[in-house]
């Protein structure tokens, strides 16, 4: 997939995650693969098994076809930065039952997969189908992802966002191209995304280079938790997307068990000497160690297995000593190493513990 991006489409260019896309691609958990893909997520999904029993997963487990691929109702393009979840459902609800029923029978062909008995029933009867699936997924959100997988992912895919907007603030466009994944490339006004699986042809075959002009309609770059490498969405009048792997997607393994957790926390998530809490106490050199992508106080505190309250003090005094950075977004307060903190991690792993 190549897509051309003119001056008007380079400023139209938005970074954002959508709740809903997550929750349909993390069904991919259910699959026998499905943990294979996603070893960081294994936690989760183990702790999720008691809670699917009471869900529609007869439904929920025709929403991917045996390829990973989804209809495109049902992963949609953010319409913000981050929206949430309900607005995400209640537009799923308004979505035309003709062209929901479209969009899956198109993600199957595109499989090259049969459909499964039940959606082939319930295509019959649209209206149906779009409700069942609306409660169907609600009901997951809110007893599988909501309580306790959702504020760690959303911390990740913020982490994400912030490093986003630094790259584009320090280095332009081709600093924000640069890193979304080694599969992207961006030169002479062509973002291209090699190897695109989005563009596979079901027998094998290698497809050719699909050039995509924006053409206006700008572009969204989309972090996900649920792939291994990066792949472009389009629509004939939707806004394209390219959908990449977020940065720190593996630290969703620390927060799966409140013993990981711990136990990540007690090996400050990075290799941090003893050197270095000796200097500022080992607390602090903890705290200052899990911030190799930025994390909010909740979610450190999580991390730790301690009080919010405690985390807040060790970050208070770890800024006022120059060595982080605090960023709002919202109502969230994100602390990332400055310069300094950096500078101070990294010579410590430099001297013996």
């Amino acid at each position: 997939m190549a897509y051309l991006l003119g001056v008007k489409d380079l400023a139209a260019t938005r970074c954002g995650y959508s709740p809903l896309h997550e929750t349909v691609r993390s069904l991919r958990l259910r699959s026998p693969n499905g943990g294979h893909a996603f070893p960081e997520q294994r936690g989760w999904a183990a702790g999720w098994a008691r809670d699917h029993a009471g869900l529609d997963t007869d439904l929920l487990d025709t929403l991917l076809t045996p390829g990973g691929l989804a209809p495109e109702a049902l992963t949609p393009r953010p319409r913000s930065c981050r929206p949430c979840i309900q607005d995400e459902l209640s537009a799923l609800a308004a979505t035309p039952a003709d062209r929901l029923c479209a969009d899956f029978r198109a993600a199957y062909a595109r499989d090259g997969s049969p459909l499964p008995p039940l959606l082939a029933r319930l295509l019959d009867d649209p209206y149906a189908l779009r409700a069942r699936l609306v409660t169907a997924l609600g009901q997951y959100w809110t007893r599988c992802l909501e309580p306790a997988w959702w504020p760690r992912a959303r911390t990740v895919l913020e982490a994400d966002l912030a490093h986003r907007g630094r790259r584009l603030a320090e280095s332009g466009a081709a600093g924000l191209f640069a890193d979304l994944d080694p599969r992207v490339s961006w030169a002479d006004g062509t973002l291209r995304v090699h190897g695109d699986p989005s563009g596979a042809d079901p027998s094998g075959a290698p497809a050719p280079v699909r050039r995509e002009p924006i053409a206006g309609r700008g572009l969204v770059l989309m972090p996900t938790l649920f792939a291994d490498r990066a792949f472009g969405e389009t629509s004939p009048s939707g806004t394209p997307a390219i959908v990449y792997p977020a940065r720190g997607r593996g630290t969703m393994a620390e927060g799966s068990t409140a013993e990981g957790a711990i136990r990540a926390a007690a090996s400050g998530g990075s290799a941090v000497s003893g050197a270095l809490a000796e200097l500022i106490g080992a607390a602090r050199a903890r705290v200052l160690g899990l911030l190799d992508t930025p994390a909010t106080t909740t979610a450190l505190a999580y991390r730790l297995g301690v009080t919010p309250g405690a985390v807040s003090r060790h970050l208070g005094a770890l800024a006022a000593a120059g060595l982080l950075e605090r960023t709002r977004t919202g109502r969230a307060v994100h602390y990332r190493r400055s310069p300094l903190g950096e500078s101070l991690v990294g010579a410590s792993t430099l001297v013996p513990a």
